[in-house]
């Protein structure tokens, strides 16, 4: 996915241009548009957004200091590979803020967003059998996130989307594994989604703690974090976990 197909989340002339390339490129990285390891050039980006160079190196020094991008004295910025203890540590984290969104959510939903809700399950559903992983990854962050904004609480979205800025390149990269996990295992959307019918705020929260500690037990077994040995022989040519999944799309590589 080119960055420039993304839908910018502010009015062009409520915004001005820093900004805007600022928050189309945090956009990008929770999406999941780039893996670890990618590179984005000040030049590439700038010649994407349609904006001149001084916007986009803005915007990276900003996702520097948020620790989503590390910039080399070049300007070029590199999607950082996390290590097994960071991940953790952010795991630990959303584990903890997430629920509490889902918490402050659950008394504000009505039956029109409960019904928007059961649709995007079934698009999840939908998902999964089309075999398209990045349609997957997509419709489970809507499904979470529309439950975290009815929350109404933009500090505590605030955070948690600083949260999903490092998570999305490392769920991007382990896409094909996370989709071919068995369906009752993916996720726990629809005991969360049972729970907040019922108006049990809490159970809908622990049913959500579980699927963030189940899917951080899961990557830690099946994928390399930075600072992990190399694998030797026959695993350092294939890899169990990369010889079955299909190449990356050529055009993510634009930056």
């Amino acid at each position: 996915m080119l960055i420039s197909t993304i839908p910018d989340p502010a009015e062009p002339a409520t915004l001005p241009l820093e900004e805007q390339t600022y928050r189309r490129l945090r956009q990008a990285l929770v999406e999941g548009v780039f893996a670890p390891g990618d590179k984005l050039s000040i030049r590439r980006i700038a010649e994407a957004l349609g904006t001149s160079p001084m916007p986009a190196r803005t915007a990276l020094r900003r996702l520097a200091a948020e620790q989503a991008v590390d910039v080399m004295p070049s300007g070029t910025a590199v999607v950082p590979r996390l290590t097994r203890e960071a991940f953790q540590e952010m795991a630990a984290i959303r584990a903890a803020l997430e629920p509490l969104a889902i918490r402050l959510a659950a008394p504000r939903l009505g039956a029109p967003t409960l019904q928007r809700l059961q649709a995007m399950l079934d698009e999840h559903a939908a998902a999964r059998a089309s075999g398209q992983p990045e349609y997957f990854l997509r419709v489970d962050r809507d499904f979470l996130f529309a439950l975290y904004r009815a929350a109404e609480a933009p500090t505590l979205i605030g955070m948690i989307e600083a949260l999903w800025l490092r998570r999305g390149p490392l769920f991007w990269e382990a896409r094909w594994v996370l989709m071919a996990r068995p369906a009752e295992a993916a996720h726990r959307h629809g005991q969360i989604l049972d729970a907040l019918r019922r108006g049990d705020g809490e159970a809908a929260a622990r049913e959500l703690e579980g699927e963030i500690t189940d899917a951080t037990s899961f990557l830690l077994a099946e994928m390399r974090f930075a600072g992990d040995p190399a694998p030797a022989g026959l695993a350092a040519l294939a890899g169990k976990r990369g010889a079955s999944r299909p190449p990356r799309p050529l055009q993510r590589r634009a930056f």
